[in-house]
């Protein structure tokens, strides 16, 4: 079964966001061992808990919810949207946390 277009973008959106949400955990890791400070602490588990949130919606994009998807194109289109304020968001937050 092929893939429809909003599955596709909610691929790539999920693979584009796990990047900067990996990017951040990097910074935010380093800022810690630097700082010892719980609120860096907090920003990090909550940038871990989120990444791995991608990368399951990843797995499921590439197994069964492309069936889901297919059969409601409104599931899908609804999901492209979700992946897409995502993204805007996390690229708010690698923007701020890179400056």
């Amino acid at each position: 079964m092929a893939m429809g277009v909003p599955t596709v973008l909610g691929i790539a959106l999920t693979a584009v966001n796990s990047v900067l949400l990996t990017v951040i955990a990097f910074v935010w890791l380093r800022n810690y061992r630097q700082f010892r400070s719980t609120m860096v602490l907090g920003l990090l588990g909550f940038c871990l808990v989120l990444l791995v949130e991608n990368l399951v919606g990843l797995v499921f994009f590439l197994s069964s919810m492309k069936m889901l998807y297919a059969a409601d194109p409104i599931a899908g289109q609804v999901a492209l949207g979700m992946h897409l304020l995502e993204l805007v968001a996390v690229s708010f937050l690698t923007y701020v946390t890179l400056k």
